[in-house]
C-alpha cells in the first residue's frame, strides 16, 4: 500500500524527565472520565463520573451537591456512561438566552442501547433529547462533544463496535456511526445543520456528517490559538492514531488501521483517505485517549505542543510540529490509567485517571 507522503516518529522519541503529575483532587471522585471549565467562570472545573453525575471542583473542594446526577438512565461500565459535557460558548454570558445551556453525551439505558446527546438548563433534572444512535454493540461508542470555534457541536462517534466494524460503518455515509458529526444547536427542531457540512443537502449522506473513517474518537480537542480539530482514534489490534480532522474527509477506518492495511489485509486501495499525522504500535500502548494543545501560561515550553496518553501505558506524550513533520517526546511515564485531558479557564492541563473515590483522579501537568 502507498500513501501519500506522512511525516511521524514510531520508535525514536525524545525522552523529558522535567515533568511531574501533581494532585488536584485527593480523593472523592469516582472513575472520571472527562473534566472542564464552563466559559467566564474561572473558579471552577466540572468532572464528570463514569456512572452518571457531574461534579463541581470550586477552590480546593469538592461540592457536596452534584451539578447534574442522571445515574437512573445511564448505562455505565466498560465504554459505556455520562461521557462529556460541553457548555454553551454563551454559558454565564449576562442576558443571553444561553447563558444556562449545557449539552451532554451519555450511553442510554433505555429502552435499548443507544448514544445520546441531551440538553440541560442549569437546575434542570430533565434535559431535551437532540439526538439519540442506536449502538450495535457496547463498545466504541465515542463519547466526546464540544463546540468548535465556529460555535458548533462537534460529536465524536465510534464505529458502533464488536471487532473490526463488521458492518462497514465508518465508510458508511448513510450512517453516523464511525464519524465526526456537526450541528447547529441554536436553530433547527431539535438541531440545524451547518451549510456547509459535506452532506447538508442530505443527497449523498446523513447531513449531519462532518468527517467519517473513524473508529473511536474517544477525545478530541480545538487547538484555542488555530483552531484546528485533532483527535485522537483508538486502534484495533496494531496501531493507534492522531488525526487533525478537516470537513469532508475520509480517515480510511476499515481500509486502514493508522497507515497500514486492515480490509483487506494487502493491497487496500487508500487514495483520497487523510493519513494521521502520527501513529504508534502496540508495544507502547493500547488504546490512545486524545489531549490537547497547549496554549496555557505556566509551563512554556509545551507551547504548541500536543499532550496526549495511553490508557494501558500510562505514557504522557508532546507532539510539535517541525515544518512538515512531527516529533514526539515522552514527558510522563506514569502508569495511570488516564481516561481523559481537560483545561482550566487559563488553558493549563489537566490529567483525569479512571480510578475509584478513595484515590487522587485529577492531576496537573507541572514542571518539576
Amino acid at each position: 500500500m502507498t500513501r501519500h507522503a506522512i511525516f511521524f516518529l514510531v520508535f525514536c522519541e525524545t525522552v523529558f524527565a522535567a515533568w511531574k503529575l501533581t494532585p488536584v483532587i485527593s480523593a472523592g471522585v469516582d472513575y472520571p472520565v472527562f473534566v472542564t471549565a464552563a466559559p467566564r467562570d474561572p473558579q471552577r472545573l466540572y468532572i464528570v463520573e463514569q456512572s452518571g453525575r457531574i461534579l463541581v471542583w470550586r477552590r480546593g473542594t469538592v461540592e457536596r451537591a452534584a451539578f447534574l446526577d442522571i445515574r437512573e438512565r445511564v448505562r455505565s461500565g466498560g465504554e459505556m456512561g455520562l461521557l462529556s459535557v460541553a457548555f454553551h460558548p454563551d454559558f454565564g454570558k449576562s442576558g443571553s438566552a444561553h447563558t444556562d445551556r449545557f449539552f451532554v453525551n451519555y450511553t442510554s439505558l433505555k429502552p435499548s442501547l443507544s448514544t445520546v446527546v441531551e440538553e440541560f438548563r442549569v437546575g434542570e433534572t430533565k434535559g431535551r433529547e437532540l439526538l439519540r444512535i442506536p449502538q450495535p454493540f457496547p463498545n466504541h461508542n465515542g463519547g466526546q462533544i464540544a463546540f468548535g470555534p465556529d460555535g458548533y457541536l462537534y460529536i465524536g462517534m465510534g464505529d458502533g463496535g464488536a471487532a473490526g466494524d463488521p458492518g462497514n460503518r465508518a465508510q458508511n455515509t448513510s450512517e453516523l456511526l464511525g464519524k465526526m458529526l456537526r450541528i447547529d444547536v441554536d436553530s433547527g427542531k431539535p438541531y440545524g445543520i451547518p451549510k456547509d457540512n459535506p452532506f447538508a443537502d442530505a443527497k449523498k449522506g446523513k447531513p449531519e456528517i462532518f468527517a467519517w473513517g473513524l473508529r473511536n474518537p474517544w477525545r478530541f480537542s480545538f487547538d484555542r490559538k488555530t483552531g484546528r480539530l485533532f483527535a485522537a482514534d483508538v486502534g484495533q489490534y496494531e496501531w493507534e492514531e492522531v488525526d487533525i480532522v478537516g470537513r469532508g474527509k475520509n480517515y480510511g477506518w476499515r481500509v486502514v488501521e493508522g497507515t497500514h492495511c486492515y480490509e483487506p489485509a494487502k493491497n487496500c486501495v487508500s487514495k483520497g483517505m487523510e493519513p494521521p499525522i502520527h501513529e504508534y504500535p502496540r508495544s507502547e500502548g493500547q488504546s490512545i485517549t486524545g489531549g490537547y494543545v497547549y496554549r496555557g501560561k505556566k509551563n512554556k515550553a509545551l507551547e504548541g505542543a500536543y499532550v496526549f496518553a495511553d490508557y494501558v501505558s500510562g505514557k504522557i506524550w508532546a507532539l510539535r510540529e517541525k515544518g512538515s513533520t512531527w516529533k514526539r517526546e515522552l514527558l510522563i511515564e506514569s502508569r495511570f490509567p488516564i481516561s481523559s485531558f481537560g483545561e482550566d479557564s487559563d488553558g493549563e492541563l489537566l490529567v483525569v485517571v479512571h480510578r475509584n473515590a478513595s484515590l487522587p483522579t485529577l492531576f496537573r501537568i507541572e514542571n518539576s
